[in-house]
């Protein structure tokens, strides 16, 4: 199937002329997109200080206690042998409680956060990508009207 250098041609003003028009749909949907994400960081950035707010207030005491009353118990008294070699096994075992706990508040937290961005960004993404569709199809339709016209004339 030979087809002329005329028809191309219109063809190619035609895609181009789509081309202008589909660019400021994508600038709009990448200017949205940043603007969703500047709106998670506002979100997510008090939560994070609430939770730092949080582990300062009520874990820090504990831990501080815990601490406190580790250190009466391991204080040396006057010589048994026993304290000197369990305080080190102590010592360890607090620490690694304390980071383990530290860890499980860690996860935690992130985990909930994660969920969190999920979601919005799965509302965002699925509008976004709607929106895109419906204005791709929209194009589509138009070309194929306009190609239908061209070879209409054409032949």
């Amino acid at each position: 199937m030979v087809i002329p250098q005329t028809w191309l041609n219109r063809v190619r003003e035609q895609a181009m002329k789509a081309g202008g028009r589909v660019s400021p749909m994508a600038e709009n949907a990448r200017d949205l997109a940043t603007h969703r994400i500047e709106d998670a960081r506002v979100w997510a950035a008090p939560k994070l200080d609430q939770a730092a707010q949080s582990v300062e207030e009520q874990i820090a005491p504990i831990v501080s206690a815990f601490l406190s009353e580790l250190a009466r118990r391991i204080e040396v008294s006057t010589g048994t042998r026993r304290t000197r070699r369990r305080w080190p096994v102590v010592a360890l075992l607090s620490g690694v409680a304390i980071g383990a706990a530290g860890v499980a508040m860690y996860r935690n937290n992130a985990q909930k956060w994660a969920e969190t961005m999920r979601d919005s960004v799965r509302h965002t993404g699925a509008d976004a990508g709607r929106w895109v569709g419906d204005k791709a199809e929209e194009v589509g339709e138009k070309a194929d009207k306009a190609a239908d016209e061209i070879s209409g004339k054409m032949s």
